[in-house]
């Protein structure tokens, strides 16, 4: 059976590093702050606002959550995003995507202050990831499997790692995070040919594609490190990943499992990133 790469221990050994830093910082006058903007009550935005909200608690950053009716105008919004931009209280802000349909996303990306854009809505950030500029804030979910990896002493130099999936918010980015640890990395997609055979030859397989248990046996090989970014509901109603975990847990080498696996990293890499925010809003040196 493959060795079960779990997310507990990850966010704690961020979250007492990050304790050292926010008391250095708190000891200088500065106190990290997180802003949430959260538009409606979606279920999963609110399930991570509160795995969020206790992560920032964990490692001392204050945080304010922003809540707005689902049928607020782009011009509300804008509005107060624009206070957040300048309250130079806040250090970091995460909005929760996908917005209504009456937002305009293309806007509002522009809008938002890069310099507190911790979870990479900004394309100067995203542009910041791929020159593989560590000023940048690459999205949480991405740097969280990096944070995987290294915990678990596993090396990508030289590595061959595919990604499937070629979204902002997972599969480019991570691309690129990837490519900075030397690993040589291939992206597939739905139209990508070969799609099993390519994944099965991999070192480094990571699924973000949101298709319940679709990776299955004919993916993975024994040589395979697998890290599951997806989330979704099977046919039982029960939480999966894009992994047929029972089918690949027994061929594969390493495996992450769905839930407890790579998104129980992500809090505390946004938590990392607000500290970094707030470094270099102040000028530390990181």
């Amino acid at each position: 059976m493959a060795k079960l790469l779990t997310g507990k221990r990850v966010p704690d050994k961020i979250t007492n590093e990050l304790k050292i830093e926010v008391k250095d910082l708190k000891d200088k006058e500065i106190f990290p702050k997180l802003s949430i903007l959260r538009v409606g009550s979606n279920p999963s935005d609110l399930a991570y606002e509160r795995g969020s909200l206790k992560r920032m608690k964990k490692c001392g950053i204050n945080t304010e959550v922003l809540e707005f009716s689902e049928d607020i105008n782009q011009k509300d919004f804008l509005k107060k995003l624009e206070e957040v931009n300048k309250d130079k209280e806040v250090h970091g802000i995460l909005i929760f995507r996908p917005l209504p349909k009456q937002l305009n996303e293309e806007e509002i990306k522009y809008f938002i202050s890069p310099e507190k854009d911790v979870d990479c809505l900004s394309t100067i950030n995203i542009g910041k990831v791929t020159e593989g500029d560590k000023t940048g804030f690459p999205p949480a979910t991405s740097a969280a499997v990096i944070e995987m990896l290294k915990y678990y002493d596993i090396s990508l130099e030289g590595k061959n790692a595919v990604v499937l999936g070629r979204s902002l918010v997972v599969g480019k980015p991570l691309s690129m995070l990837l490519l900075g640890e030397n690993a040589t990395t291939t992206i597939c997609h739905s139209r990508t040919r070969n799609l099993k055979e390519i994944s099965k030859n991999a070192d480094i397989l990571v699924t973000a594609v949101g298709k319940a248990k679709m990776v299955n046996k004919n993916y993975v090989s024994k040589n395979s490190i697998v890290l599951d970014v997806g989330i979704n509901v099977d046919n039982d109603g029960k939480l999966c990943g894009d992994v047929n975990f029972e089918e690949c847990k027994d061929i594969c080498s390493m495996i992450t499992p769905v839930p407890r696996g790579v998104g129980s990293v992500t809090t505390s890499v946004l938590a990392k990133h607000v500290i970094k925010a707030t470094k270099l809003l102040k000028n530390i040196e990181l």
